[in-house]
């Protein structure tokens, strides 16, 4: 009987294969070039930049082979997945980033294993998730999504109604706000659509000082995020390969 190209592929990924191994690794020191060189570019210093893996339709293995090339920050975008795989790697010493959209029927699974939240775009939102994380004994990063596009549809707050969802995480009595994070809108420059959110980030810390995180690139424009203050970037494709589209 044969094996489809796409079982073996799973296969070896499964199993630890040592050229997948040599795959990721070849693939995060280009990114990691291209971030340096970002930094370069924009006057900035590489610590400036923490890059979050996205390992999203990836196994547990690949989080584990980037783990050990030294990657500690790991985001994932869709829960029924992330649990699975946060629990399979829960003696990995990891930073779980929840980055896709939220429902609150979610919220409970979430809280229990991301430690920072990306997507937070209402106030009932805020509400949830603090009130789950108390309940979990967790205290939970929350970043305020905006929406570049002006398009709460697609996932965010309008700019708008940022510093108002801001002041909520903070006075969360077991959320930290972290900061801003945003996608860039199809079809648009993302450098202006980066340099708008650079504006917000910046009102959002004269009112919190300690909000200093701005979430926004990834694998085809952390270029323009980094030049626009990011502080961290979301990379999967880039990394890991290009995904296959999803199917429920």
């Amino acid at each position: 009987m044969s094996v489809s190209t796409d079982e073996t592929d799973r296969t070896r990924r499964d199993e630890g294969d040592p050229a997948r191994r040599e795959e990721i690794a070849a693939a995060l020191a280009e990114v990691e070039g291209r971030i340096s060189e970002a930094c370069r570019v924009a006057g900035r210093d590489r610590s400036e930049v923490t890059l979050i893996a996205v390992t999203k339709t990836y196994p547990a293995s690949d989080v584990r082979i980037l783990c050990e090339l030294g990657v500690r920050e790991v985001g994932e975008n869709r829960d029924q997945e992330a649990a699975r795989k946060a629990g399979e790697c829960r003696e990995l010493p990891l930073t779980w980033h929840f980055v896709g959209q939220l429902q609150t029927n979610k919220v409970r699974s979430v809280v229990s294993y991301a430690d920072v939240i990306h997507s937070v775009d209402r106030p009932r939102l805020v509400e949830v998730i603090s009130r789950e994380a108390g309940k979990q004994g967790r205290q939970v990063g929350c970043l305020v999504q905006v929406a570049l596009d002006d398009d709460p549809a697609r996932g965010g707050a309008r700019p708008a109604d940022v510093p108002e969802i801001a002041d909520l995480i903070a006075a969360a009595a077991h959320l930290w706000l972290g900061g801003v994070m945003a996608v860039a809108p199809l079809g648009e420059d993302p450098g202006k659509a980066f340099a708008r959110l650079r504006e917000l980030a910046a009102a959002v810390r004269e009112r919190h000082p300690r909000a200093t995180m701005l979430s926004a690139g990834m694998s085809d424009d952390l270029g323009a995020a980094v030049a626009h203050g990011a502080t961290h970037v979301r990379v999967g494709t880039a990394l890991l390969g290009r995904r296959k589209p999803f199917v429920r």
